[in-house]
Order: C-alpha cells, then structure tokens, then sequence
C-alpha cells in the first residue's frame, strides 16, 4: 500500500509530492493517520543548508517534512504501554528525547542530553515527519490527547505556539501588572505569543513588524501598541515605556537588526528572548546593554508545556490564523511561506 507524501529529495531543490509506502509500527512505535500538518520557517532553514552542512548535521535524503503533527491512532506497534486506542485524535510532541535522562525524566525532552549523541531526531527535522498520509511515532509518550479540538486549526500549536508559551513563562516573574513586553515578528510564532502574553501575563504588549498587514493580524490578537519596524522604533518604544525600556523582548525573527533592537530597548534587569532562527549575533559587554538584563535562546518547550498550550486554546485564550493547503498543493505552501505571503501559519490537510 502506498500513501502520499511531501519529501525533500534533492539538496537546493523544492519539495516534491511523491508516493512512498505506508510505514509499519515496530516495537513501541505508533503508526498515526495524518489530519494535519504545520509548515514552518524552520523547514526552510533545512532545505537551504548547503549540501555539505545538510549531511554534517545528520539530515537524511530524502526526509517528509513536518515537524507540527495531528492525527489519529491508527495502528499500535507491539509492546506499547499505554492507553492509547485506535481511533483517538492525537496531537505530536515534536521534540523527541532519550526519555531516560534527568531532562526527559521532567518531561523537557526538548533539552534531551543525550539525543545528539545517539542521533535522535524530532520529526521532519531528521525523522520522517507529518506531511503524508501516515506517520511513524517512535514512542507513545510523544503523544498527546487533542480530544475535540479542531487539527487543522491547532496543530500549529505543537511548535508555534509551544515555543513562545515556553519562551514567556520563562519570563513570567519579570511579567506582572504594569510591565512592558515587546514582540518582534507578528507571523506564525509572533501573533500566538502575543495571545499568549494577554492569557497569562500583566504586560503590556507592543507589537513590532515591518508591514502594516503584520500588524493588522498583531493588533487584531490583542497587541496594545504596533509599531513598524525600522530605525525610529527603538525611540518609540523608549516614549510608550516612559524612558525606562521593555521589561521582556522576545525576538521571534531573530536577524541582527531585530537582535540589535532587543538589545538597545531592554530595561534594567530585563530578559531578551531570541527565538527566530534569522541568522544574527549579538555583542555583550560592560555598557552594550542595561544592567542585569539576561539573553535567552530557548528551544521549543516540555512535554507539560504542550498540555497547557491546548488547555489555552481550548479554554477560547488562543488560536492559530491558519491558511490551508493539500498535500499536492504542498510544494505550494512552501513558496508562500518564502515570499512571506502566509497571514499566520500555514497547514497542509492531507
């Protein structure tokens, strides 16, 4: 039996619709039926590596992209312990861990210490992921129960809303009544952290793009101000705080402009919170930013995390702007994500 998928199949090319088996469940593997799948600029990092730094960080060719997956259970490989059932609706935890160490033990297999060394990868980022038909879970643990959740609309949150839930919680205690946060990117990460910071924070949430349909989506989530993103925001930013800065600044582009920003509009003892993967650095020293302000780069969150961000959503706090696409229109999907045409998070419904 052959199902579809969306595969990288050669370095520097775009990805292809290809049919390819239906995989098996081994021991302890669960076999899910996809219902959806959520692309992600972190895909188009992949597919640009140069050929030689695809193979020298582990990347198969050819690898099914997806790394946000929803499904349902379709077939339970044997020796599995749990109560999963054929037929449950099920979101994916993608950041797979050794479920061994003292970090997989918490739950944070996202901070899995021994996952690079015995070359365990999440899904769609080195295992094969969810933009086919049928997909491959290497442990039941990674999965997580969507109930009656609709899939297509919230299987962006399993990275693009459990990456900036974790990110802000992190920051939380710097977050109460009367403070300042700053996001910086409003598309698929950003605008769920801004909903985010209204949900559980008592921050005031600026808003920062470089288009005024960015920031449109931004305002319509709940942002307080919005601001364009060029050389006059740090100025503004320093007029809405009163002189004082950002208590918190999460940078979900990550480029060296948008770092340099975070850095020159922190106040005293504010977090920086670098989330995009845009390819900037940033310089510290005595003097180059505020006393006692921390830079963080986390990445994506813990398994419990996962829960709290679909107890957000089911609760009506969040929800992903979603635009939809067929596994054949894949391909497709991944050209708009590169023309930065996608109005929040696109997902493909196979």
């Amino acid at each position: 039996m052959l199902m579809k998928a969306l595969r990288y199949v050669e370095i520097g090319k775009p990805p292809v619709v290809v049919d390819i088996p239906i995989p098996k469940p081994g021991p302890g593997q669960v076999l899910l039926k996809i219902t959806a799948g959520g692309v992600c600029h972190s895909d188009d990092y992949v597919m640009g590596l140069p050929e030689k730094d695809y193979h020298e960080q582990g990347y198969p060719l050819p690898l099914t992209l997806g790394h946000e997956g929803a499904g349902i259970v379709h077939e339970i490989g044997e020796g599995v312990d749990s109560t999963l059932k054929v037929g449950d609706a099920v979101a994916v935890y993608g950041p797979w861990g050794c479920g061994r160490c003292h970090n997989c033990s918490m739950g944070k297999e996202n901070y899995c210490t021994n996952a690079a060394a015995e070359g365990i990868r999440p899904p769609g980022l080195g295992s094969q992921g969810s933009m086919a038909e049928y997909m491959i879970v290497d442990d039941a643990r990674h999965l997580v129960p969507l109930g009656d959740l609709d899939p297509v609309q919230n299987v962006s949150l399993t990275d693009a809303g459990l990456t900036p839930y974790h990110a802000i919680k992190n920051s939380l205690p710097k977050l109460g009544a009367g403070t300042v946060a700053v996001v910086i990117g409003t598309g698929g990460l950003g605008h769920v952290g801004i909903q985010i910071l209204k949900a559980i924070s008592g921050a005031t949430v600026i808003a920062l793009d470089v288009n005024d349909e960015k920031l449109k989506l931004a305002t319509e989530v709940g942002a307080d101000h919005v601001l364009i993103s060029d050389a006059s925001a740090a100025e503004k930013i320093r007029e809405l705080t009163g002189g004082l800065g950002a208590n918190a600044v999460f940078d979900f582009v990550g480029a060296n402009p948008t770092i340099a920003l975070a850095q020159s509009v922190a106040a005293l003892e504010a977090d920086i919170t670098i989330v995009g993967i845009g390819g900037g650095s940033m310089t510290l020293g005595f003097g180059s930013i505020a006393y006692d302000a921390a830079v963080r780069i986390p990445y994506w969150g813990s398994r419990a995390e996962l829960i709290e961000v679909l107890d957000l959503a089911r609760a009506g706090k969040i929800h992903v702007q979603t635009e939809s696409y067929t596994l054949d229109d894949g391909p497709k999907a991944y050209e708009d994500l590169a023309s930065n045409s996608i109005r929040g998070r696109a997902v493909i419904v196979p």
